[in-house]
């Protein structure tokens, strides 16, 4: 491929219109630029049965719409993963696959264990995807620029270590009143700025009992 490779740490393959991932990957890379392609589809194993030592996964600019991540058992320290700018209104966490019986849980419950941030901005989604809290390292989640309408109050149910929220620029009206109850280390930001919000945000501000914490909320409805 027309990849840049350091022969140690470091694949570029950033604007070279690949559509797939090379299937000569190195496992050993930390971080991967696959930016600003023709990527549609990526499935984390892919058949391949090493781990990879990825630290900084970058699919930013591509043209993925759907995506699981049950299937990212090859990447246990991956840190950063960033989706943004892709047309994805599908992200999936938690679907159950069908004849694991109970192996099923064990797969989920180690989910990309190690990844602290996760990107999705610029894309389709409606919701919040399901199953972040299976992300138990997860710490920022970015979300601006998507389609989303409500918050609800299971969306971020087990995101124990999760800091920072950033869902400016969506359509949300509503935020359930305990969605931010549970978020006892949330205290960078929850960004809300440009959206439709028409509840009673007192209510939720009431629930954000923290010091350090800041809320966004210009340019919106209320």
């Amino acid at each position: 491929s027309e990849c840049w490779w350091d022969g140690q740490f470091l694949l570029n393959c950033s604007f070279t219109r690949i559509s797939a991932i090379p299937e000569d990957t190195p496992p050993t890379a930390v971080t991967a630029d696959f930016s600003y392609n023709n990527i549609k589809t990526f499935l984390c194993s892919d058949g391949r049965n090493e781990e990879w030592m990825l630290k900084h996964l970058n699919l930013s600019n591509n043209l993925i719409s759907e995506l699981s991540l049950t299937t990212c058992t090859n990447l246990p320290i991956l840190e950063t993963l960033n989706l943004s700018g892709n047309a994805i209104h599908t992200l999936t966490l938690d679907m159950p696959r069908p004849g694991l019986g109970s192996k099923k849980s064990r797969i989920v419950d180690h989910l990309l264990p190690a990844l602290k941030v996760l990107s999705v901005e610029r894309n389709n989604l409606h919701t919040i995807p399901r199953g972040l809290g299976l992300l138990q390292s997860l710490q920022t989640v970015h979300m601006s620029s998507n389609a989303i309408q409500q918050i609800d109050p299971k969306d971020f149910q087990n995101c124990s270590e999760l800091k920072d929220i950033d869902l400016r620029n969506n359509k949300i009206t509503k935020i359930h009143p305990d969605t931010f109850r549970d978020l006892n280390k949330l205290q960078v930001v929850v960004d809300l700025r440009e959206n439709a919000l028409a509840i009673p945000l007192p209510q939720i501000l009431i629930s954000l009992n923290f010091l350090q914490l800041e809320v966004y909320l210009s340019n919106t409805a209320w």
